[in-house]
């Protein structure tokens, strides 16, 4: 699955040279052409769904709500509530430090305080949601540390101490996670943490730098979804774009095969997608495309995950080399997705016996002794309504986990209570209550163990939630 980064821009090169599209096209059967435009609309996902998200989480003229200019961060400071809807699926483990990097004009440099002991990951997600590096706790430590993200096409001196990190594109996408209890104490020290994430322009560093007002466009829509903006482009508009960002965000030399068979269609990286000249076959083939590729996208829901005990989950995430279907399944459900050796996320709509959970019942998962999630960051289990947020309730609580004040049983064993009114004081630390009506259970594994027992490899099976009969 390891996609290599090591750009070729002779492939490109090559596919300019292919011959005429229009030309090529004239020998495509229908059935030919409906299936590189459907093959095409999966692989172009992920880079025109990338590049919306952009477009929304920019368009602002400083830091606030979730939203920053491109270039600065945007540092959460508390946690959701469950009055909070601008993203599903929100979490109370790791407060997020986002950004948005254009490396066409120069590097970024990121300087990263010594941490202490705080977990926290930086992963940076190419323009084809590629996770291609990830500064953290697991791979370089907590100490003090400096980078410049350069792009495909740069080259250059650095300065002593700075350490590069290429990206493929020159879209990167910075999605930090600092990890913090949420006690007003943690909160404060978290903080003062994040604030010393300094994020700038290369030609800046070491010098005094003050980020400028980023520019408002009243053209972007900040209130439909990006997910349904972008369902909504027409196959012209859409394909367009994907031509274009391609320029800027070269394919990997690994997807060579599918840009030639682009190229039979009229899409080659850099150029105009013209519709006009389309054979009548591939315009008609094209048309067909979203719907088709949608239909392939959901269907890989049944092979891109596993499910066992009624948890849903994959490890298929962060790096898909030429799997192409897997990286637009999990960009249409899960954006911005880790590395599965930096976090897993089995999620789960039913219980033991296969029916949806309902407030109307008392749940209990239980972990045997030395079982609980094998992890070497930390887990937790989330409770969310029907529609992926979180549940409004007496203690505020939206997770549970170690931070917790568990009560393990005589045996060493733990059960976790889930429903809707407390299953006494001394049970509240291992309650995590539950809405009247329907719900979502979400596990995270931060850092999950690489040794067995492990989910990565199986080796560690999730236990179920059985409906409790008191």
């Amino acid at each position: 699955m390891t996609r290599r980064f090591v750009m070729c821009f002779a492939l490109v090169a090559t596919v300019f040279a292919v011959a005429s599209p229009t030309a090529r096209a004239e020998g495509l059967t229908e059935a030919e052409a409906t299936q590189i435009a459907t093959d095409a609309y999966i692989y172009g996902y992920p880079l025109v769904t990338m590049e919306y998200t952009r477009r929304v989480m920019t368009n602002v003229a400083e830091p606030k709500d979730n939203h920053a200019p491109m270039g600065q961060f945007y540092k959460a400071r508390v946690y959701p509530d469950a009055k909070f809807r601008d993203v599903t699926a929100p979490n109370a483990d790791t407060l997020y430090s986002t950004a948005w990097l254009d490396l066409t004009k120069e590097p970024s440099t990121l300087s990263l305080p010594d941490m202490g002991d705080r977990y926290f990951l930086m992963p940076m997600l190419d323009a084809w949601t590629n996770v291609f590096e990830v500064p953290g706790t697991r791979t370089t430590g907590n100490k003090a540390q400096t980078y410049a993200i350069t792009g495909p096409g740069w080259k250059g001196e650095l300065p002593a101490g700075v350490k590069e990190l290429k990206s493929p594109t020159n879209m990167v996408w910075i999605l930090g996670r600092t990890y913090c209890t949420g006690t007003p104490e943690d909160y404060k020290a978290c903080h003062a943490v994040m604030d010393k994430y300094d994020l700038r322009p290369l030609s800046t560093y070491g010098k005094e730098y003050k980020a400028v007002a980023g520019k408002v466009d009243p053209a972007i829509d900040m209130k439909t979804a990006v997910r349904e903006q972008v369902g909504k482009l027409d196959t012209t508009a859409y394909f367009k774009l994907v031509a274009a960002l391609m320029k800027d965000n070269p394919p990997a030399s690994d997807d060579a095969p599918i840009i030639t068979k682009l190229a039979k269609i009229g899409i080659a990286p850099g150029k105009e997608f013209d519709s006009a000249k389309l054979a009548p076959v591939v315009a008609k083939a094209i048309a067909k495309a979203p719907l088709l590729a949608d239909a392939k996208i959901k269907a890989q829901f049944k092979i891109g995950g596993v499910l066992e005990n009624g948890w849903v989950f994959t490890v298929k995430t962060g790096l898909y080399g030429t799997d192409y279907a897997q990286r637009a399944f999990i960009t249409a459900i899960g954006l911005g997705a880790n590395r599965p050796q930096d976090a897993v996320y089995p999620t789960s709509e039913e219980d033991s016996e296969g029916k949806k959970y309902s407030g109307a019942n008392k749940y209990v998962i239980h972990f045997e002794k030395g079982k609980l999630p094998p992890v070497e960051g930390f887990w937790s289990i989330t409770m969310y309504d029907s529609q992926y947020f979180f549940v409004e309730n007496p203690l505020n609580k939206s997770s549970v986990s170690r931070r917790n004040d568990l009560k393990f049983n005589a045996d060493g064993s733990l059960d976790l209570y889930i429903q809707n009114e407390s299953p006494g004081k001394e049970k509240e630390g291992n309650w995590l209550p539950a809405p009247k009506g329907d719900f979502v259970l979400m596990m995270r594994m931060y850092h999950p163990s690489s040794k067995a027992p492990s989910i990565i490899d199986g080796t560690w099976k999730i236990p179920p939630v059985k409906k409790s009969g008191s």
